[in-house]
């Protein structure tokens, strides 16, 4: 018989989590034997039970799955990271790429892709699809400098997930208690989120995030 290759998912969506578990359990070769739905249970999964790959979502409960990567290449250097977001693949493929993810799949594709990129990653190799490929490539080879980027590209990881909690409806005082900063920290966060995407006021900053979690794209209205 052939030895399965061992899989932990962080998902913080139950019927997502299920069904793609459930996928992946059809196959002889593969097995999750176990699962989190935030960070820090997610790290601690892992070292109890060593699997052969992980699979996070970039939402997680009050938590991020780019910080699970960041922490778990760390941590597990020999363990690979196949990462699943909902919006805006250009954005969080590279994202994860540079975390440490060896892999990128858009949760619409999963169930259709999912166990071609696991076979990918599990054999050395890195899962993009063709689209998330040629944008990539395409941004490599472009020569024009800042005029084809995305303003969301000038946030780093930390603010684009305050961002993305502001545009959840999180107030700062909720959102620094999640993260486990402080109030004062996330108003710096905010003003140079304001900053960045060249938005005037809070309100402004406000309705762009919650276009951007409704859409997974910035407005060019939101003043």
């Amino acid at each position: 018989m052939t030895k399965k290759k061992k899989i932990v998912l962080v998902e913080d969506h139950p019927i997502f989590r299920l069904g793609l578990a459930e996928l992946i359990n059809q196959e002889n070769d593969l097995e999750v034997i176990g699962w989190a739905k935030n960070v820090s249970r997610g790290i601690d999964e892992i070292a109890r039970l060593q699997p052969d790959l992980v699979i996070a979502d970039i939402t997680l409960e009050n938590s991020d799955g780019i910080d699970l990567v960041k922490q778990g290449r760390k941590l597990f250097k020999d363990t690979p990271f196949l990462v699943l977001s909902m919006h805006d693949e250009y954005l969080y493929a590279q994202r994860a790429l540079h975390a440490g993810a060896r892999g990128y799949i858009m949760k619409q594709e999963a169930m259709e892709s999912v166990i071609t990129a696991i076979h990918h990653v599990l054999e050395g190799k890195v899962y993009l699809n063709d689209r998330v490929k040629e944008q990539i490539l395409s941004n490599i080879s472009n020569q024009t400098g800042e005029k084809d980027q995305s303003p969301l590209d000038t946030l780093t990881d930390r603010e684009l997930q305050v961002f993305k909690m502001i545009g959840k409806g999180f107030s700062s005082r909720e959102i620094a208690e999640k993260l486990f900063l402080s109030i004062k920290t996330i108003g710096t966060y905010r003003e140079r989120i304001k900053d960045k995407l060249n938005l005037k006021n809070a309100n402004a900053l406000l309705r762009s995030a919650v276009h951007f979690e409704k859409t997974g794209q910035i407005s060019s209205r939101v003043d």
